[in-house]
């Protein structure tokens, strides 16, 4: 009798389960390794850093003062008969401006010039005396004692005529000095004083100011001192003639440096003969500190400013790199390079928005833009 073997339900879930490991691993086939796909390379137009002939040049703001200004003054007390002149009137040297009330001085001078009469009239009476006195002692009439006092006398009445002199001569001074005049060729920047007002020695009467002649001062920092030399050309313009150009020429330097600025003041004359700049006016321009100075350049199109870094892309091997540069001038669509780049980098000029540090490009065939020129 043949016996037939029970299987219990942990041997069905045994086999089973080895039945499905074996089909899975039988089923499934290997994977291959996922790979990186080669970038694309970014087409782009470059150009190499060129060179320019640029001057060598500093920008300076500043003020136009009048070259020569005075602040007329009261040289005697009195009482102000008159003004013949308004602020903003044309004056030449030596042109009345006012009057002071001189009659106490003429009444001095002829107090003064009695005085001078009877000293004179003294003196010579003294002067005679001296010399009768001079011829009787040859005779021996005349004691020694007495030709001293004679002589005492003149010499007297000598220093007396002197001293009256001066008197008259500070009196016509005073009534020279009671007509205010101007100083140069100019005009009357603010008139103080008017008619009626009694003035004081030293008091302001009148400000007059030389504006055909202007003085620009401006700071120029003090890594530049080297180069300002007198007569070296500025340029420069004013707001109420926008867009016209100014020139003039360097005549002070300052010797010492401002410790809070670090910079030093400079002065330039400039001429104003047909009066249309005006004295105190807002300037600003440029001091050439050297010309034709050779300037690395590159196109301003190549440059990229984006939160405050100013960059470019340099393509070294097939490669954009990313250069952080300092820029200065920038002139007829080129920026001048001062810090980053080398003469003769090639730098994107086109295409660079698309470009990451690192990437690969295509310079365009026929593309390549041409070398900055001056």
């Amino acid at each position: 009798m043949t016996m037939m073997l029970m299987k219990t339900p942990h041997s069905f879930f045994a086999s089973g389960l080895c039945a499905i490991i074996l089909a899975a691993c039988h089923d499934q086939a290997p994977t291959p390794a996922k790979t990186n796909p080669q970038r694309e390379a970014i087409s782009v137009k470059t150009t190499p850093v060129g060179t320019a002939s640029w001057d060598h040049s500093v920008t300076i703001v500043g003020t136009l003062y009048p070259k020569d200004s005075a602040t007329i003054a009261a040289e005697v007390d009195g009482l102000v008969q008159k003004t013949t002149v308004e602020f903003g009137d044309r004056v030449t040297a030596g042109q009345t401006l006012a009057v002071i009330d001189n009659s106490t001085y003429k009444a001095d001078l002829q107090r003064e010039l009695g005085n001078l009469a009877r000293a004179e009239a003294n003196l010579t009476n003294a002067r005679q005396n001296l010399i009768r006195s001079k011829g009787l002692q040859k005779t021996g009439a005349v004691a020694a004692s007495e030709l001293d006092l004679a002589t005492a006398q003149s010499a007297q009445w000598e220093a007396e005529v002197k001293a009256v002199n001066a008197s008259v001569g500070m009196v016509e001074l005073n009534i020279a000095r009671s007509t205010i005049k101007a100083p140069f060729d100019g005009a009357i920047a603010d008139r103080i004083a008017t008619q009626g007002d009694y003035v004081k020695i030293g008091a302001p009467m009148f400000k007059v100011v030389n504006d055909k002649v202007l003085k620009f001062i401006f700071e120029v920092p003090e890594k530049h001192a080297s180069f300002v030399k007198k007569e070296l050309s500025i340029t420069f313009g004013v707001d109420n003639y926008p867009g016209e150009v100014f020139s003039g020429s360097v005549y002070l330097i300052s010797p010492q440096v401002n410790t809070a600025t670090r910079a030093f003041n400079v002065g330039a004359l400039v001429q104003n003969p047909d009066l249309r700049l005006k004295a105190s006016s807002f300037a600003r321009g440029e001091l050439v500190l050297e010309r034709g100075v050779p300037t690395a350049v590159v196109p301003q199109d190549s440059i990229i400013s984006y939160a405050g870094v100013t960059k470019v892309f340099v393509i070294e091997n097939g490669t954009a790199h990313g250069r952080i540069v300092r820029t200065g001038r920038a002139r007829d669509g080129l920026q001048e390079i001062l810090e980053g780049l080398k003469d003769g980098e090639q730098v994107v000029v086109s295409g660079q928005s698309k470009l990451v540090d690192g990437a690969p490009v295509a310079v365009q065939t026929g593309a390549t833009a041409n070398n900055p020129k001056p």
